[in-house]
């Protein structure tokens, strides 16, 4: 009964922000073919930035999938390795893993940026600009990982030598986050709800905001990747699964309260309060404004820069982004 009661709820609170809209558009979508499958598996990361993942389940019933399977990963590298191998079909992911992954040819195709931000860099003091991070300590989950490569691309943007002026620290055992907060790393680049964490415990200081803070603030941080054969060879299931992802990006903008609530129901995070201030703080709405070509565009060369990739930028647009389904529901989801 409670599940029954907490499913009434989100649709109750799908009708608060405009049902029709949300879940609707339902004659286009029934002139629709039928997706290829009923069936779709999504990753399920610690993060809750990538909310809109979660909060799309219902709309991907609405979009004919009968049954939506998460997947248990970890962000960055392991959730690319999982939806290039076809273990996941689609996941939002950050740019930086998805890029370095489309270099090495694995079969990863970009569909669209679905929100811009949710990264903050934690410092120590006496770190006052991304310049000040030559020779500091920096704790990452691990090497590659999506921090690690965000904050390369970072520190080669300033003209910083990710591979020889930064000092990596790595705990497979330890979270960056209790590294930092225990005072064995200077800096740690962190994402929700781990921000939210912190300044609930009253630690540390933020140095860039990347929902804030230009230029990461011009562009997106998660985009949504696919797995290529499925995208190829199912086109209207990828489309629909797009266009679900993209309405619930607009109800965690628009009702994260809801949203909110939806992630704790169904336990892909924990905290009330944490997913409330990460969705209230994350621009959700930016998905139709920012431009998800330019954003791989500043990050493939901010790798290369860094030598995380040999694909030049055209290279990994030509070979990984297909904008087609993003172009068609820009048009057909105005608002």
């Amino acid at each position: 009964m409670r599940i029954i009661q907490n499913r009434r709820r989100f649709l109750a609170g799908l009708t608060a922000a405009g049902a029709a809209s949300l879940v609707g558009a339902p004659t286009r979508v029934l002139a629709e073919p039928p997706p290829e499958t009923t069936r779709i598996r999504l990753a399920k990361i610690p993060g809750v930035c990538i909310a809109p993942q979660y909060v799309a389940e219902e709309l991907l019933h609405a979009e004919g999938f009968d049954e939506i399977e998460y997947v248990e990963s970890e962000p960055g590298t392991a959730t690319t390795a999982k939806t290039a191998s076809g273990n996941v079909n689609f996941s939002l992911n950050f740019i930086t893993s998805s890029i370095v992954a489309i270099d090495q040819g694995k079969a990863l195709t970009l569909l669209s940026g679905v929100h811009p931000g949710c990264f903050e860099l934690f410092v120590r003091p006496g770190i006052d600009s991304l310049r000040d991070l030559r020779g500091k300590r920096i704790g990452v989950q691990a090497l590659g990982s999506s921090p690690y490569l965000f904050l390369a691309s970072m520190a080669a943007y300033v003209g910083i030598d990710p591979l020889r002026d930064i000092n990596w620290v790595s705990d497979p055992q330890v979270r960056a986050k209790e590294l930092y907060a225990s005072g064995e790393v200077d800096a740690f680049l962190g994402f929700p709800p781990e921000p939210q964490e912190l300044r609930a415990r009253g630690i540390g200081r933020v140095l860039i905001n990347s929902t804030l803070d230009q230029p990461w603030a011009a562009y997106f941080c998660c985009l949504l990747a696919g797995n290529a054969n499925f995208v190829r060879e199912h086109p209207i299931a990828s489309k629909r699964v797009l266009r679900a992802i993209l309405k619930a990006a607009d109800l965690c903008a628009g009702q994260p309260d809801v949203a909110a609530r939806r992630l704790v129901e169904r336990n892909f995070t924990a905290n009330y309060d944490y997913a409330l201030g990460a969705l209230t703080e994350v621009p959700y709405r930016k998905w139709r404004e920012y431009d998800s070509e330019d954003t791989v565009r500043f990050y493939s060369l901010r790798l290369q820069e860094a030598g995380m990739i040999r694909s030049t930028p055209q290279t990994i647009i030509a070979n990984g982004t297909d904008w087609r389904f993003l172009n068609e529901l820009k048009r057909e989801l105005k608002t």
